[in-house]
């Protein structure tokens, strides 16, 4: 049987780390574009190639030599307080002309499909009660970011058209996951150290997707056929608070939380009044995803639990902190 090549872009990330070894055992050919040859950790069967930039000029030639698959994950991320001059015009240059370059090399190179990871931001911020994100979704950006993903989407989807690649998008929400850093890391550390928190009253539902399950999804993806120019929505199946999530996350750490029934709406109009708006949203609002699609037309279920992600993702926490 012929094995499948695939080629992942930012293979020494939160995502694509662990993405790279399961596909490793699953017998798959791996390459990996790293930004340095310093990345640790790595199975000596993916041969590792440096990309120190990605825009429409990156060479993507030698690391594209005999794959079958493209599965890009690497970008510039939404961060907060964003301080580029223009950051629209930063993550186009990264976002999508970067993708849309790497894509085209891709159909000169004889690729069969390519599965870019994008991000829920496309359909928009958040969800009314009893209506969540579908794929079928109008999409609806709200900042930069979601912006350069959805004109990254655009893009492929146009290229698919024009030259027969075979394109796949994943959107997923917020990814946690043995590893998980930035905001996700600072609930853990406040959890943890048992700091009084005022979240203890807030009545909304958010879709998240564990890592073990976002990376089952892309798996199905590589070689299932009836995956082929769709968009699907990743996530574990399960919607919670935020007050929710804090309780069950600290559980999983073994700790009691400490949470103070403020209501939302205080919440929101003091974070006003700090220019916090964009945080309280986070906290506050409701942002689910249907990943019917992915059932119906995949078979695909997510394979881990909440509860179990949660409590690998504390665990990884705690032997990192000893």
């Amino acid at each position: 049987m012929v094995k499948t090549k695939v080629l992942i872009t930012g293979a020494n990330g939160f995502v694509g780390k662990m993405l790279s070894e399961k596909l490793v055992t699953e017998g798959f050919i791996v390459n990996g574009a790293v930004r340095s040859f310093r990345s640790v950790g790595f199975s000596d069967a993916i041969t590792r190639f440096v990309i120190t930039d990605i825009d429409s000029n990156t060479d993507w030639q030698h690391a594209l030599q005999n794959v079958d698959v493209v599965i890009h994950l690497a970008a510039r991320v939404h961060v907060m307080n964003d301080t580029a001059i223009d950051a629209l015009a930063e993550f186009r240059r990264i976002n999508v002309e970067g993708t849309l370059h790497l894509a085209r090399q891709a159909v000169e190179a004889g690729v069969r499909r390519f599965i870019f990871i994008s991000s829920i931001k496309v359909n928009g911020e958040s969800t009314l009660l009893g209506h969540p994100f579908t794929a079928e979704d109008e999409p609806a950006p709200d900042d930069p970011y979601g912006v350069s993903k959805r004109e990254a989407e655009d893009a492929l989807r146009q290229l698919a058209v024009d030259t027969g690649i075979e394109v796949v998008i994943i959107r997923p929400p917020l990814v946690y996951g043995p590893g998980v850093k930035a905001n996700f890391q600072n609930m853990m550390r406040w959890l943890e150290r048992g700091i009084p928190l005022p979240l203890g009253s807030i009545h909304n539902l958010r879709s998240l997707v564990a890592l073990d399950n976002l990376i089952d999804l892309i798996v199905t993806c590589i070689n299932h056929p009836a995956a082929v120019n769709q968009i699907f929505l990743a996530g574990d199946g399960e919607d919670m608070s935020t007050t929710e999530l804090l309780q069950r996350m600290s559980a999983a750490l073994g700790k009691k939380a400490r949470l103070i029934p403020v209501p939302s709406f205080l919440l929101v109009w003091i974070a006003k009044l700090l220019g916090k708006q964009a945080v309280a949203q986070r906290l506050c609002s409701s942002l689910r995803v249907d990943i019917s699609k992915a059932h119906n037309l995949l078979g695909w279920t997510p394979p881990v639990s909440v509860n179990e992600a949660l409590r690998k993702t504390a665990h990884s926490y705690m032997q990192s902190h000893k």
